[in-house]
Parts: structure tokens; C-alpha cells; sequence
């Protein structure tokens, strides 16, 4: 059976992405608000006026489309408006939506414990593979795409090839976390993926990954909202609550901006609880010190 035919402009947009090196889940997100915005045009985006434009903005408003969606949406449109078909003065039409953003949820010390010590079989894998999510802080996708000669024992490190922003980096590894991994590796004695899935060629998805979470915090008794990503905000806020400098923690996570990582700072309650309020200290300077 032959494959359906690409469009010369998606091909063209696809080849663009491509030069630029962004990665497969960026692609086809791109793509897929590219289809969306010509399933609602009804004709080839390249046809596609300043009020389409706009209509389609105040459509997805209307259908209560999410705001990070929206954003999402009027991104891709514009990589396609300026790079693909060199229309920028489009792309200065379409809108971003300012809107709140919440803060993340974290698991307690305590919490992780369980969440881990639940972790579905077979043997460590997903044990292990949570436990570098929490460890070190790495993202699901990062995980999963770890190799076994990407732990450096001797320098106490996790290289992670190729994360987000397509960048390399170093993780910290705990001792902790090292006989963790060790212990698996003896279960699994894989010599490619660190956690390799039912093909050993290939290595576990983040929709395995994923799911083996919810199984743990389901046994474990935590909320339905746990997710891998949940203990590496996890991560984060308990090496802020542990006085840990925020610039090492933008570091160990891999984040381009700082502001990023600062937001954790909302969320460190155990920190938060060690601050003197100004009030505090008025008091402190009128009665004097204690005699």
C-alpha cells in the first residue's frame, strides 16, 4: 500500500524544521496546528489572509480552546508565515494569550519514598528509572533515552545527550542513585539502553514510563496527577528547601532561563517557613537584644 502523498508545502515546511534541528515531537506538534488551521480555512494555508488570521484566533477562543493551546497554535503558524513561506508581516498579526500560571504540584520527601518503594516490575526497571527522574531531575523523555555508558561513575554524573533544545548536559549522581542503577543493571545486563523496552533494541517509551507512575502512585495512595514530571518539580523544590543555590539547580535541570528554576522558589515551603519577616526584625530592633 503506498503512503499518502505529503504536500509540497508541508514537505517544504518539514524540510525547515529539519535545517533548524527541532526534534521529532516539535515536528509533528507544528504540523498538527498547521492541520488544524487548514481544516478550519478550508483551503491551503499558504492562500491564508491577515483576517484569517485573525478569525481563527477568535474561533479558538470562542470553542474554548486553552490558552497555552492558543500559544502553541500561533507559534507554529508564525514559524510557517516567516521561515516557510517569508509572509512575516502574517505573523505579526497573530496574538499570544497572557494567562496565570500554576504552580507545580511536588510530592514530600516521605512521599517519593512510597511512590518509588511502589513501582511496578518487572524487577527495578521502573523503580530505577522513577528514581532518576527524582535523583536527578531529568525529564521522562530524558530518561528513557539513557544508555548505559551515559553513567559515569567514577564522575559522579549522568550525561543526557540531547535534551530539550536539543542540548547535551550533565545530571548529578547521587551515590544513592548509583546503587540503584547497579542493581538493575545486574537484573538487566542490557549493553545499549539503560532501560531498554520489549524489543531490547528499542529502549522503554514515555507512555510506559509514564504509566508505570501512575501504577506506583495509585498503590502508593497519591493523587492521579503524579507523573514522572511531577518528581523532577519534585526534585527542584527539595534542593531549594536544602539551601541549594538556585543556579546550580537551573544548571542541574537544564534550563535556558533562570526565571524558569526561580519559580520553584513559590513552592519550597520548608523554605519559605525559614525567611524573618521585615515585621520580624522591627520588633527584634526595638525590644533590643535579650539581656
Amino acid at each position: 500500500m503506498s503512503e499518502k502523498p505529503i504536500s509540497p508545502l508541508r514537505r517544504r515546511m518539514i524540510e525547515d524544521m529539519s535545517v533548524r534541528k527541532f526534534g521529532e515531537k516539535t515536528q509533528h506538534d507544528y504540523i498538527r496546528h498547521i492541520e488544524s488551521f487548514a481544516k478550519f480555512l478550508g483551503r491551503s494555508p499558504d492562500t491564508a489572509t491577515a483576517e484569517d488570521l485573525r478569525r481563527y484566533q477568535v474561533h479558538q477562543t470562542a470553542t474554548g480552546v486553552q490558552p497555552p493551546s492558543v500559544n502553541s497554535s500561533a507559534v507554529a503558524l508564525r514559524f510557517l508565515f516567516t521561515v516557510t513561506l517569508g509572509r512575516a508581516n502574517l505573523a505579526a498579526q497573530l496574538t499570544r494569550v497572557h494567562y496565570p500560571r500554576r504552580l507545580p504540584h511536588v510530592l514530600s520527601p516521605e512521599e517519593v519514598a512510597r511512590l518509588l518503594e511502589a513501582a511496578p516490575g518487572p524487577g527495578l526497571k521502573y523503580k530505577a528509572a522513577l528514581s532518576v527522574a527524582y535523583g536527578a531531575g531529568l525529564r521522562a523523555s530524558e530518561v528513557v533515552s539513557l544508555k548505559v555508558c551515559d553513567i559515569d561513575s567514577k564522575r559522579a554524573l549522568i550525561r543526557v545527550e540531547q535534551g530539550k533544545g536539543r542540548k547535551d548536559r550533565h545530571a548529578m549522581l547521587s551515590p544513592q542513585l548509583l546503587e540503584v542503577l547497579r542493581a538493575w543493571w545486574r537484573q538487566c545486563r542490557s549493553q545499549g539502553w539503560l532501560f531498554p523496552g520489549r524489543d531490547p533494541f528499542l529502549p522503554v517509551t514515555t507512555r510506559q514510563l509514564n504509566r508505570a507512575c501512575h501504577m506506583a502512585a495509585d498503590v502508593a495512595g497519591l493523587g492521579a496527577w503524579v507523573s514522572p514530571h511531577t518528581l523532577r518539580h519534585s526534585f527542584a523544590t527539595h534542593l531549594l528547601e536544602s539551601h541549594t543555590d538556585v543556579r546550580v539547580i537551573q544548571v542541574l535541570l537544564g534550563h535556558a532561563k533562570l526565571d524558569t528554576t526561580a519559580r520553584y522558589a513559590q513552592v519550597a515551603t520548608n523554605l519559605l517557613r525559614t525567611v524573618t519577616s521585615p515585621l520580624d526584625r522591627l520588633t527584634l530592633a526595638k525590644d533590643g537584644p535579650p539581656a
